[in-house]
């Protein structure tokens, strides 16, 4: 099954859209969406796995959406796979994870690998939700570009998504 993510904030370019790090024909190389002055930033926010709650993930996207984001929601219980796919056809600038099932040191490594995968390692993967401080520098050895913890204020998070943008814009 296909995820059909439902959007927060914007229209969105669709299959055969430029994903982030990869410019259109005939501009340099380095180009970035995350540069690009002219849209917000695009940001796909995800539940992977069997985790069925989501109000935790709904607050983060209106902040991110009131932060000026273009914010996709993907909905619950999607697969690694599926977000994957989501994130390459929508052209996101930033992804987000959001777990509470406890399964993050699984599902983690698992989207990532599958970015690398499909060339898309490029993407910065914000992982959020409640995750043991413990498991924190995993997440981020195992490439997760941040880990956000459940009681970040929201003008935090969108801080720290800009951050994540920013860095995997150089």
């Amino acid at each position: 099954m296909a995820a059909s993510p439902s959007r927060a904030g914007g229209a969105g370019r669709g299959a055969g859209g430029i994903r982030a790090g990869r410019g259109p024909p005939g501009v340099a190389p380095g180009y970035n969406s995350a540069r690009m002055s002219d849209r917000p930033l695009r940001v796909l926010l995800a539940k992977v796995g069997l985790d069925g709650h989501d109000r935790g993930v709904k607050v983060v996207a209106r902040a991110l959406r009131d932060g000026g984001m273009d914010v996709i929601y993907t909905g619950l219980h999607r697969t690694p796979e599926e977000v994957v796919a989501a994130a390459v056809q929508e052209d996101v600038d930033v992804l987000g994870i959001s777990l509470l099932s406890g399964a993050h040191l699984t599902l983690v490594p698992r989207v990532l690998d599958l970015l690398r995968q499909h060339q898309a390692d490029d993407l910065p993967v914000v992982v959020g939700g409640v995750i043991p401080d413990e498991d924190v520098e995993p997440l981020k050895a195992a490439g997760a570009a941040d880990v956000v913890l459940q009681d970040t204020p929201p003008d935090e998070v969108v801080r720290r998504v800009r951050a994540a943008a920013r860095r995997a814009a150089r």
